[in-house]
């Protein structure tokens, strides 16, 4: 068995469920500590982050991701406990095998090959690690960046290691990620007795035009790595169950997934507008759940590329699909984060997995890439 791949089975082993980290990162301090890292615990409430970094001249390249994993599900849908890895017909088994541990592993195994290999490297490495990427992400990441910025490290390089390949290792890695923004759309308007309409006023009625319109607005073009900006109704609740009453109100949760094309402050200044034209009695309360981040092709991506090219054969794509990860904290902080990681056709199902065969060549990609950056 590769030390690669028995890291990654103790890590699954340790059930680590958002926010609990389990021992997982203690476990991966106990490797790079001898490798020269210092370790830096920056836990916040129940949340634990490590910070480590080997060095202290430029630049500086981290790997990012996290230890937590979501819920198992049912666990009678198992083919085998999901905190017991299981390797059967090529793959590994597990809660975390594809989203993240196997590339946490990949990376530590990584680096340890990389400093035996190259004592005297120029330049640093760093590991930001939380427990907190599956959940809420309030103490997780941004903690540390924050901590980081107050004290003026700067980093140059971060690879988050999510699962961001599709059909084979290597075809696709994340060079940014949409925004998440959502709005919660009270309508009022007066209730009373369906037989008796021009004594009440129907707000799903008024509502109605605004929220045809806000569904046919183009919000913008998207541009070279995004697509157009979506806006999407999640729910509509209006009335009281009778069905001989006008409701008072309705409230409609909506949201937003949208590129560096457009701005939060813009987006809001034209639902506000629409929603005005329509002369509707209202309150909108707005939660901007992340922001978007670019990284243009540049020294990480062409270095990446050719780790992927030299390891698997295969052109890797640049893709800003999906959904929010931490890198749009570490993008505050750092000028080019890309994510790269197996395939995620399982991620947060029953039977996660990955194909053992790609787990050695996903290690070598994050050591070439360190050689490809600081040699």
């Amino acid at each position: 068995m590769s030390k690669t791949l028995a890291l990654a089975e103790q890590l699954i082993a340790l059930s680590s469920i958002t926010p609990d980290d389990n021992g997982c990162q203690a476990r991966l301090a106990e490797l790079l500590t001898p490798l020269g890292f210092s370790c830096e615990q920056m836990n916040s409430g129940k949340v634990v982050n490590l910070w480590a970094r080997k060095g202290s001249t430029p630049p500086l390249i981290v790997f990012a991701g996290h230890t937590d994993v979501v819920p198992t599900g049912p666990l009678d849908q198992w083919q085998s406990p999901p905190f017991v890895p299981t390797q059967r017909d090529g793959k590994l088994y597990g809660r975390g095998a594809a989203d993240m541990k196997t590339s946490l592993a990949a990376m530590v195994i990584a680096v340890e090959e990389f400093c035996a290999a190259h004592p005297q490297q120029q330049g640093s490495i760093g590991f930001l690690l939380t427990s907190d990427e599956e959940g809420p992400a309030t103490d997780g990441t941004v903690v540390v960046c924050k901590r980081l910025q107050e004290r003026g490290e700067q980093l140059d390089y971060c690879i988050v290691g999510e699962p961001t390949s599709v059909q084979a290792l290597g075809d696709t890695m994340k060079n940014g990620r949409r925004g998440s923004m959502s709005g919660h759309l009270v309508v009022k308007g007066i209730q009373g007795h369906i037989a008796y309409p021009q004594l009440a006023r129907n707000p799903i009625h008024s509502a109605a035009p605004a929220l045809a319109e806000l569904v046919a607005e183009h919000w913008d073009e998207g541009n070279e790595y995004y697509l157009p900006t979506s806006w999407q109704i999640s729910n509509i609740h209006g009335g009281s169950g009778a069905s001989n009453v006008i409701p008072g109100e309705v409230a409609i949760d909506f949201n937003f997934r949208f590129s560096t094309a457009s701005s939060v402050e813009g987006l809001q200044q034209r639902v506000h507008a629409i929603l005005d034209k329509h002369s509707l009695e209202y309150g909108l309360h707005w939660i901007v759940n992340g922001y978007p981040f670019l990284t243009p092709r540049g020294a990480l991506s062409d270095a990446l590329s050719a780790a992927i090219k030299a390891e698997t054969g295969l052109d890797s794509e640049l893709s800003t699909t999906g959904g929010t990860s931490d890198g749009r904290f570490i993008a505050q902080i750092c000028p080019q984060v890309i994510e790269f990681g197996p395939p995620n056709g399982s991620i947060h199902k029953i039977d996660e997995h990955i194909e053992v065969r790609f787990i050695e060549p996903l290690k070598n990609i994050y050591r070439r890439t360190l050689e490809n950056l600081l040699l």
